[in-house]
This record gives structure tokens, sequence and C-alpha cells, in this order.
């Protein structure tokens, strides 16, 4: 029994219920309002619904209230059934930043099996990348750069993987865009592989959906889990640290990614895995600061085990 019908079956049990058009709909008997969490099935291609009631959702208040969630979008999905348990405006385009870079590694790992190779850092790789452990004229292996990239979110990485990927940086991002659209990913539209840039849009529900299928990738999924790493370049040896700060934390993260630009806010997509092996996906997208997008997220997993 998943979460999600654990939570209907305690809300039937304790409120009053009665069936319309062959539906159940639970109502508590001791909440004046009910709280909107649409916990009704969202097939993967749906992508209608938010917050409010729509013709193929049904509000079920659940035990508590979802508070102290201030992202500007955020989304609660179940990966087993692919239900939307809870969801703030969460078909919203917006800026993703460095979540990118997840479609990027998924994308290079799914036509590159041997990471063994170097590659030589270019000028065009380093312009303007702000965050980045590596140098123009660096020498660093492909495995390397995947890590830094994930781990790391180096921008630097990410643009040099598209740039020696088998169809360049053009088409590189072209691919990532017809994988978005293989994928159903309606609401997504990638510009650059880092992430930087603006134009780089999804939704939370989308991001949430991306997520799961990133950590279905053994290599993807592996890289993510990672707390440090150490890399070996021409410049000598160092060890970068996971920017997904839940991994320190009691929760068993089977993949996340963090992202920052200013016209994102601060945004984190998180797979996380629940006694019994169900897994749910929470998306972050536009909180207030680097803290609070933790604190949100985990917020909303507390939501979904009690």
């Amino acid at each position: 029994m998943t979460v999600y019908m654990r939570r209907q079956a305690q809300i039937l049990a304790s409120g009053t219920s009665k069936t319309v058009c062959g539906v159940v709909l639970a109502c508590s008997t001791t909440l004046g309002v009910q709280e909107v969490a649409s916990f009704s099935a969202v097939a993967f291609g749906d992508q209608r619904g938010n917050e409010s009631e729509t013709a193929s959702s049904v509000e079920v208040p659940p035990r508590r209230p979802v508070v102290g969630v201030r992202a500007r979008s955020a989304i609660v999905f179940d990966a087993d059934s692919g239900e939307v348990l809870w969801e703030r405006d969460a078909r919203d385009p917006r800026p993703i930043a460095s979540i990118t870079k997840v479609m990027t590694v998924m994308l290079f790992l799914d036509h590159e099996k041997d990471l063994s190779s170097d590659v030589v850092i270019s000028a065009v790789d380093v312009r303007r990348a702000s965050t980045t452990y590596l140098r123009r004229g660096e020498r660093v292996s492909l495995r390397d750069l995947v890590h830094l990239a994930l781990m790391a979110s180096d921008n630097v990485a990410a643009r040099a993987l598209a740039r020696v990927s088998k169809w360049g940086t053009k088409r590189f991002i072209s691919r990532m865009n017809a994988r978005a659209a293989e994928l159903g990913l309606q609401g997504t539209r990638f510009t650059d592989p880092s992430g930087l840039h603006e134009g780089n849009v999804s939704s939370a529900f989308d991001v949430s959906r991306l997520i799961v299928e990133a950590s279905q990738r053994a290599r993807v999924g592996e890289i993510m889990r990672k707390r440090s790493y150490r890399i070996s370049t021409s410049r000598g040896d160092r060890n970068i640290r996971n920017t997904n700060r839940l991994l320190d934390s009691s929760l068993e993260v089977m993949a996340g990614k963090t992202g920052y630009i200013d016209e994102a806010g601060y945004c984190l997509a998180t797979l996380v895995r629940f006694s019994g092996d169900q897994k749910i996906a929470v998306v972050v997208l536009g909180a207030g600061s680097s803290s609070r997008r933790y604190t949100e997220t985990r917020r909303l997993v507390d939501w979904v085990s009690r």
C-alpha cells in the first residue's frame, strides 16, 4: 500500500464520504476548509491542474495541511504510482538553473560508455562560467567531468561534455530538447547545457519526472548519491563535495540536484526512498534562500511520512 493509499484510508476512516460519478469523495468532519492538495491520479502526460480542483482531480484533505512552504513552485510526486500528492503552481514554466545538468549528464552517458578518455578544457568552456574547479588548458577525464557536473554543479564540466559529445554543443542542446519531448516533458526547454542561461525552463511537475528518470540510470543515480569524490587532472588531485546537503541528513536520498541563478531562485530536486521501497520525488523551485530549499523539501518529505 502506497503512502497515498494509506492516507486516503485514514481520511475515509475519520471523516465522511460520498460517491459522485463513481468517484469517492472524502471530507474531514473536523476541518472547516479543505486543504488544497491534489491527491487524485494525475497521469504522467496530464498537464492540467495545480492547487485548485480540476475536472481530472479530486481534492482530498490530508491529515495535516502543508505549512511553511514558500517556494514559487513545488510538488510531491509518487514515483511508483505516478500520483501527484501535493503541488503548488507545479505546471508553471520556470528557470531551473543547474538542474539542467541532470539532462546534460543523462544524455551524455546514454551515448558514451567509455569515460576513460581525457578532455582539454577550452576557452569557450570557461567563458563566464562562474562556478568551476577547472581552468583553460587543463586536462581532465570524462569520468571526472560527469562527477563535477552532477556533484559540484561545475558549469565548465557541463559545457565540456556537450562540446566533446558526438554532436557538438549546438546539436547536443537540440538533443536535450528532443529527449525532453520523448519523455513527455512538455513544459521543458533547454538553451545551454549548464543551466546558467535563464532560457533553460521547466516545471516542478516535469522536473519531478526528470529526476525519477535519471535515477533509473545506474551511473547517474550512483553519482548523485555520492557525498564526495576525488578528481585527478593535469593540475593535480582535488576533493569535491556534493552541493546537495540533504545527503548529510537522515533521509535516504536516491537522487538529487541543486540549482541557482538570480532568475530561478534556489532550487532543489530530490528523490527519497521510504521504508517499503516507496520512492517520492520532491521538487522545490524558487525558494528564497539556499537553506530554505532544504527546509521546505524536508517539510514536504515529513508531511508525506505522517
